[in-house]
């Protein structure tokens, strides 16, 4: 009993740290046309509610007026909030010009 208490215990805490990657995408203008792209990592603290640098989308862009801005929380950005229990809170931002 113990132990399959131990295990329930184990898949909860797991299914609610892992559980968080997320992709938000949308389109300024028409959309990409060239393909070329760009990424940056933003930088948060206290789950993301403290930014330490974030990327600056505008300047990313380099002037374009149709490109597609991508802001991802992978795999790899939720184990690092996971390992760092919250405290670092790292993701991603691809810009497709």
């Amino acid at each position: 009993m113990k132990t399959l208490l131990q295990s329930a215990v184990i898949a909860i805490l797991l299914t609610i740290t892992l559980s968080s990657c997320y992709v938000m995408s949308f389109d300024v203008g028409q959309g990409a046309k060239l393909g070329v792209s760009e990424s940056k990592k933003n930088h948060y603290l206290i789950l993301g509610l403290v930014p330490l640098s974030t990327a600056n989308v505008k300047e990313m862009s380099r002037g374009a007026t149709d490109y597609s801005v991508t802001i991802e929380h992978s795999f790899l950005d939720g184990l690092i909030n996971s390992f760092t229990g919250g405290i670092y809170s790292p993701n991603t931002v691809t810009i497709v010009r």
